[in-house]
């Protein structure tokens, strides 16, 4: 390695002496001092890595020298210090690797050089549902169903964990991904043997899972990206990227009663998606702080992908130490992030004030109780706006057999002023009548009259517990408490403990349609639930524990109860999922749930009282007490200093060191596995959940020219926002869908079909599903939601769009998709563009592009153009029914990398429409990957010379 500024240093902590790369106080390196601190992790980076050719002396000064106003123009080869993976995106991961040592050996090479070069660590936390809820065994329950179906999944990891190097597994039942990061697995600085030498440098990963910003609340730079680009770190090869944009993000003031983390989360992300961040870093700084938890800055850093931006950084301070006691950590690795942070001028002095490209503020103390959706998590909603803006939604969603009056469909509800908690009690309620039982009360509305204003006529149904109730639009189908972003913080986990405790007190009930569940980060909150006597409060109103996994938030919530999910189906209704999670795309969260809000734990407990989003907390009572006094939400919501007081005193690092002591074990369902031996990998013919991928075959040693696509057909024109659940959904399997017919085809019933998300290790599955999600909307038919297309080899007739690839790609016609704006929002998932590119796809033209999800069409050969500035498929006259030209492609070939490509499309009739597309390959490296034909035959071809 290179040395070029003289940067290697010792750094003495106690009796331990460390090699460190110095970025403070060199020469050649002044403007180091005002760096925000994200860029000062990546200087260090580039000066560790220097090695003369891909890193060079003018990479590292160009980012010491940053122009903080100029566009991103420098591409730097960033070499992040290890991966964590998450098992619906990592099992596809060890199948790529798994296939590749097969390749690698065909090509000449040796199958064991296809090994992780740095720590990879991954936690089975996505593949438990909630079949079960509700009743005292449910998490044994689901852990069971979890194993039965998952066992060959399962089988594979632990091969996996014996046959590559530094590739460690968290099995399941443990907590979810982010969580375990940052509670355990992250190290801040990190510390490595080379060359006989202890090397510290600052914690660094990528992760296949977009929320892996979670850790950025612990001062550790890291961001999601695809399965197919993490598997490239993995084998050593740096990420290409553009020395980012920052912005930084002042915070002042503090959370007034009444507003939670959640709350400030949902308003950082509406300000950020509306001020613009996607491809930037964000940065928090100024007085403000220090007094922000590490729980928030966590749950802040995990919303990243929310507002767009690539990462969301929290600086090291004392509260960064702190937790990293709190949480086990050694005193020698606690010595070493203090000593290491205020070496080399990572450490957070408030006074000093980095240089930044842009700017915003917020004053935490204007923070108010919201809730964001129906679909889309920075759609922020106050609470108080919450009953109105529903009922302004539903029509979207209500169809013609839900004959909805306009009083309903109106927003006539009273203009309350913004909730705190505690306040004065509100005014009484006057003619609202009560049912019997579990029936939802019906509350004065606008116009005095009970009942007046509600959606459509509700409909009977009797329970299985002989319950006889009613269902409506808008009622609460799911109240779940879920999700990496909010069950890693104690505030909100214990402020809805102590809600639910209030409410028992009071004699409230959850209403009987809801399914209620409770699945924690980690075991650490089962134990300080445990301690503080909570659960028996929480299970009274339903909140069971279910699981340690992402569960409602990755789409499996389950099904509901089978008479509740009948009545939605067969009178149309548009019922309504509420869940402490970050995700409320539509069609993720459950088949039967067309509306789907975000909102803090202890809001989750409240919307299960209440049994509706048509609802307004301030004016109308979640039921009556023993003395048949209203109790409305701000009589149950506990004081914030009161929650504080109780988090203080049930917490403590022995919870953390207990726990994680063999967190890599697992319990005797996972030893008992039986594990496949060996280098390579003995795949299973009759298997359908672990297949050997067709990546690879017919593979060269040298990549063939790239061609200009000609005659492409159109196979699916979209709108704006179209998500990678959109494009891969990880949810529900529908028996009638071609992957449902597959695994019928395969033997496997209805009851074992699991997830697309537990099938990622199925390419024939995920190949079928891809853009296969129920709420799609491709625009070359009226009307039609789900994964249908027209094939224009047979008259323009409707057919599925997987149907349709198989006709196009045997007929030879290569594909293109058309899309608007912020295509491939949300999840880091590499099946978006694997499945993409299986199904025939060469280019993708849209008005723009989520980064990961560019980057991953890339990574499989798949061209991703925008429309010239300004214009859209729509402004261009293009319908989707014209086919396609790209010329200039094939200048790729001689190392060109024009900024547009010409673009024809042809109508039926022969009349032309031409426009110059803007090309979305970005830097030399992404070049490389798609000349290649991908990311991993990239990776192979070096490797393999």
């Amino acid at each position: 390695m290179s040395d070029s500024f003289g940067a290697k240093s010792t750094l003495a902590v106690g009796s331990n002496e460390y090699q460190i790369h110095r970025i403070k106080d060199v020469e050649g390196l002044e403007g180091a001092e005002t760096l925000p601190y994200s860029l000062k992790v990546l200087l260090e980076n580039l000066v560790r890595t220097e090695d003369g050719e891909n890193i060079t002396a003018d990479h590292i000064k160009a980012i010491a020298d940053w122009d903080e106003n100029a566009d991103p123009s420098v591409e730097i080869q960033y070499t992040p210090a290890r991966v964590i993976m998450q098992d619906f995106t990592g099992v596809p991961c060890i199948v790529d690797l798994a296939t590749m040592r097969e390749a690698m050996a065909e090509l000449g090479g040796d199958a064991t050089k296809i090994n992780p070069l740095a720590p990879a660590e991954l936690v089975i936390d996505h593949s438990v549902i909630i079949d079960v809820f509700g009743t005292a065994d449910a998490f044994e329950k689901n852990v069971e169903i979890e194993y039965e179906r998952n066992e060959e999944r399962y089988q594979f990891l632990r091969w996996g964990q014996t046959a590559f190097e530094d590739f460690k597994v968290v099995p399941p039942g443990t907590g979810i991904v982010h969580q375990v990061n940052i509670e355990h697995l992250a190290r801040t600085v990190m510390t490595r043997e080379v060359d006989g030498a202890m090397v510290a440098y600052p914690d660094t990963c990528v992760g296949t899972d977009s929320h892996t910003t979670m850790v950025n609340g612990l001062g550790v730079l890291g961001w999601g990206v695809g399965g197919i680009e993490a598997e490239a770190a993995m084998l050593g090869q740096p990420v290409s990227m553009l020395i980012p944009r920052v912005v930084g993000f002042k915070l002042s003031g503090e959370i007034p009663a009444g507003a939670t983390a959640t709350d400030v989360v949902l308003t950082i992300t509406e300000m950020l998606r509306e001020h613009g961040v996607v491809g930037k870093f964000v940065e928090f700084y100024g007085e403000g702080v220090g007094a922000v938890p590490l729980a928030n800055r966590a749950t802040i850093g995990n919303m990243s992908p929310e507002f767009g931006s690539t990462a969301a950084m929290f600086p090291i301070d004392e509260v960064t130490l702190d937790y990293l006691r709190l949480t086990g950590r050694s005193d020698d690795q606690v010595a070493l992030v203090e000593a290491y942070a205020k070496e080399q001028g990572m450490w957070h002095d408030p006074s000093a004030e980095a240089r930044y490209s842009e700017y915003l503020e917020l004053d935490l103390s204007t923070v108010v109780p919201s809730i964001a959706g129906p679909k889309r998590p920075q759609d922020r909603i106050s609470l108080t706006d919450a009953k109105a803006a529903f009922r302004k939604a539903l029509p979207d969603y209500v169809g013609d057999a839900g004959a909805t009056p306009a009083s309903a469909m109106s927003s006539e509800v009273d203009a309350a002023s913004a909730m705190s908690f505690p306040a004065s009690d509100a005014p009484a309620t006057d003619g609202h009548t009560t049912a019997e039982g579990h029936e939802m009360e019906r509350p004065v509305h606008g116009n005095g009259e009970a009942g007046a204003g509600r959606p459509s006529s509700p409909v009977s149904i009797t329970l299985a517990d002989g319950t006889e109730t009613e269902l409506d639009h808008g009622h609460v189908a799911i109240a779940s408490i879920t999700s990496c972003t909010n069950t890693s913080n104690p505030s909100v986990m214990m402020a809805a403990a102590m809600l639910a405790k209030n409410a028992v007190e009071k004699g409230l009930q959850v209403k009987p349609w809801v399914k209620t569940s409770m699945a924690p980060g980690s075991q650490v909150v089962t134990g300080y639930y445990d301690k503080t006597g909570m659960w028996p409060y929480l299970e009274k109103l339903g909140y069971h524990l279910v699981g340690y996994g992402c569960t409602t938030c990755i789409g499996n919530s389950g099904p509901l109860p089978e008479e509740v999910s009948e009545a939605v189906n067969e009178h149309d209704l548009s019922v309504v999922s509420v869940l402490s999670g970050n995700r409320n795309f539509e069609g993720r969260i459950n088949p039967d749930v067309k509306m789907n809000y975000l909102a803090s734990p202890p809001l989750v407990v409240a919307y299960a009282l209440a049994g509706t989003m048509d609802f307004d907390f301030e004016s109308e009572p979640l039921g009556q007490d023993a003395e048949g006094k209203d109790v409305f939400l701000k009589d149950i919501w506990p004081a914030a200093d009161e929650v504080e007081k109780v988090i203080a005193e049930a917490i403590t690092t022995e919870m953390f060191t207990e726990d994680y002591a063999d967190v890599f074990e697992g319990d005797e369902r996972w030893k008992s596995l039986e594990t496949p031996e060996g280098d390579t990998f003995e795949w299973d013919a009759e298997s359908t959940y672990v297949r050997k991928p067709t990546f690879f075959e017919g593979m060269q040693a040298d990549p063939e020219p790239v061609q200009d696509i000609s005659g492409a057909r159109v196979l699916a024109l979209l709108g704006d926002s179209v998500t990678t659940d959109h494009i891969s959904p990880a949810g529900a399997i529908k028996a009638d869908s071609p992957a449902g017919k597959y695994l019928q085809e395969h033997g496997v019933e209805r009851k074992d079909f699991n997830s697309y998300g537990s099938r990622r290790g199925n390419h024939e599955v995920m190949v079928r599903g891809t853009f296969g999600n129920i709420r799609l909307k491709n625009l070359l038919l009226d009307d039609v939601s789900g994964g249908f297309t027209r094939n224009f080899l047979d008259g323009g007739e409707q057919t599925t769009i997987f149907e349709a690839s198989e006709a196009y790609q045997e007929a030879g016609v290569p594909l293109v998709v058309l899309a608007g704006a912020e295509y491939g929002t949300g999840s880091s998932r590499d099946w978006a563009a694997k499945g993409t590119r299986m199904l025939g796809v060469k280019a993708v033209i849209a008005q723009s592009f989520e980064r990961i999800h560019r980057s991953n069409l890339i990574g499989m050969g798949v061209l991703p153009l925008q429309f010239p500035e300004g214009e859209t498929a729509e402004s261009l006259g293009l319908d989707g029914t014209e086919t396609f030209d790209i010329e200039g492609i094939t200048a790729f070939n001689d190392g060109e990398t024009p900024k547009t490509l010409k673009v024809t499309a042809r109508k039926d009739g022969g009349e032309g429409i031409t426009f110059d597309a803007v090309v979305r390959i970005d830097t030399p490296g992404e070049m490389s990957y798609f000349r290649n034909d991908g990311i991993l035959q990239y990776v192979l071809r070096s490797l393999a010379a």
